[in-house]
């Protein structure tokens, strides 16, 4: 385990220092096969859900691999982190996997710890050999540098040769690598240490709530649900109406429609999940038509809750159609999305005799999501919305797309000459400034340097953003956006 450890570590610096693509999910590979030895060594045996955890942890992982937007990777690796510490800790209940997500971090020091008494206490049957062989590794070093050194200024293409071959560190990078090493060994013995000694927080005890009257409980359920029907039928006279009749009323405006009620809605799936959670808590379950009465009326108000979040989405399609797709557009409509899933989740729990699997399947759900968002690549996608809203409407805001990343380059390739420049002279002057190994880099990443290769766009100028209308004091900083 402590020898995966150095791995880890010598990983993490070796990789992780010129970025992320594929060398994340290979550092993440070899702190699993630590964090298996050492569960092996304690007698753990692997089960189903921690093969769906690990799966899901590595699933996640593969999002830096694709895409080059910094904020979806970013939540695809904490996501990332979340599900391979639930795999480490195991949990059914809600404590174990809400607090397993963050369990492994409590592991850092006693990690280290463990480690080092670890290897203390090891009986090495062949320690007198050890100084031998360093001895031999020292003297071999030592030959081939000075003879390596006579060789290379003998001979131009020996030195070109053993130059290819010589690992260049530059000095500027030694700390950063330093400080890679240590996170990567301190992780990868955390995920060791919680391995073979996980924390239970499945046995933190949850007292059941105090069961209350039926009217006290039922009284206001019901009028909830009356409220919530009341709206599902206006909504359904909105659709059958039509959506422009409404439009064509005065002092509507279909800009503020369809953007505040999206968020007055989606603020209303998060309070109705919460008001889900506290009337299972406290409600009656002495009798059977006690829970009969409750799963109806839980059942029913996830029901028409399900027609709200619908609803928010479709203001939200409709909003996107007029003013085009945003990363905070795509983002609240993803999250509307996944409080849907949770309803469905909410809804099929309460009425199965048994509701066990609830808590993880809703923390998966979490992850599946985040890890689909990151796939389908966002910005990619906004790109490739707003193109073809100019195709069809000739209405584009460039400004905004020159700052999306390099995952937007396919669609906005596809541009107009000057829109087309306009959108990636900032993209193309990013890439032209850094240049990464491929295992550093994303495949979108690589996908966007052939077009640009192909069809290269100038690096300065603002005359084909003044063409289309774009401010350049938006674009030079001269102003803060």
């Amino acid at each position: 385990m402590v020898a995966a450890g150095g791995a880890s570590g010598l990983l993490a610096a070796a990789l992780l220092s010129e970025g992320l693509g594929v060398n994340v999910l290979l550092w993440a590979l070899v702190g699993a096969i630590a964090a298996g030895l050492a569960a092996h060594a304690t007698g753990r045996r692997v089960r189903l859900w921690t093969v769906v955890w690990t799966v899901a942890a590595l699933t996640l992982l593969l999002v830096p691999a694709l895409i080059e937007a910094s904020w979806p990777v970013v939540l695809a690796l904490l996501a990332a982190a979340g599900a391979g510490s639930i795999a480490l800790h195991g949990g059914k209940r809600w404590p174990g996997v809400v607090l397993g997500a963050l369990g492994m971090w409590s592991h850092l020091i006693p990690g280290l710890a463990w480690s080092v008494l670890a290897l203390r206490n090891r009986q090495y049957p062949a320690r007198d050999r050890v100084v031998s062989v360093v001895k031999a590794v020292a003297v071999s070093l030592a030959l081939l540098l000075v003879f390596g050194a006579l060789f290379a200024s003998a001979d131009a293409a020996v030195a070109e040769l053993l130059g290819d071959l010589m690992p260049s560190i530059d000095a500027d990078d030694v700390p950063m690598r330093l400080l890679l090493f240590a996170v990567g060994l301190l992780v990868a013995l955390a995920a060791a240490h919680t391995a073979a000694g996980p924390r239970r927080f499945d046995r933190f005890p949850v007292k059941p709530g105090r069961e209350r009257g039926r009217l006290e409980w039922a009284l206001p359920l019901t009028a909830l649900n009356l409220l919530f029907g009341a709206f599902v039928a206006v909504q359904a006279a909105v659709f059958v109406g039509g959506y422009e009749s409404v439009m064509r009323k005065p002092g509507v405006l279909p800009a503020e429609y369809a953007r505040q009620g999206f968020w007055q809605l989606l603020i209303v799936t998060l309070l109705v999940l919460v008001v889900l959670g506290l009337a299972r808590r406290w409600a009656p379950r002495s009798t059977a038509g006690d829970r009969l009465m409750a799963k109806s009326l839980l059942s029913l108000l996830c029901t028409l809750t399900l027609v709200v979040v619908a609803s928010a989405l479709y203001r939200m399609h409709r909003y996107v159609d007029n003013f085009g797709l945003t990363r905070l557009r795509i983002s609240v409509a993803a999250v509307e999305i996944w409080l849907g899933v949770v309803l469905v989740l909410v809804l099929v729990g309460g009425l199965v005799a048994t509701a066990r699997w609830l808590p993880r399947a809703v923390v998966l759900s979490a992850a599946a999501a985040t890890a689909v968002f990151g796939l389908i690549s966002p910005d990619a996608l906004i790109a490739e919305q707003n193109v073809h809203r100019f195709e069809q409407s000739g209405r584009i805001d460039v400004g905004y797309l020159r700052d999306l990343s390099a995952d937007a380059v396919p669609a906005l390739d596809r541009l107009p000459e000057d829109q087309r420049t306009c959108a990636l002279q900032k993209i193309a002057s990013d890439l032209d400034a850094e240049h990464l190994p491929w295992y550093a880099t994303s495949l979108a990443e690589a996908r966007a340097r052939e077009i640009l290769r192909d069809r290269p766009v100038p690096l300065t100028g603002r005359s084909s953003c003044l063409r289309v209308g774009v401010r350049t004091d938006r674009l030079y900083g001269e102003y803060d956006y």
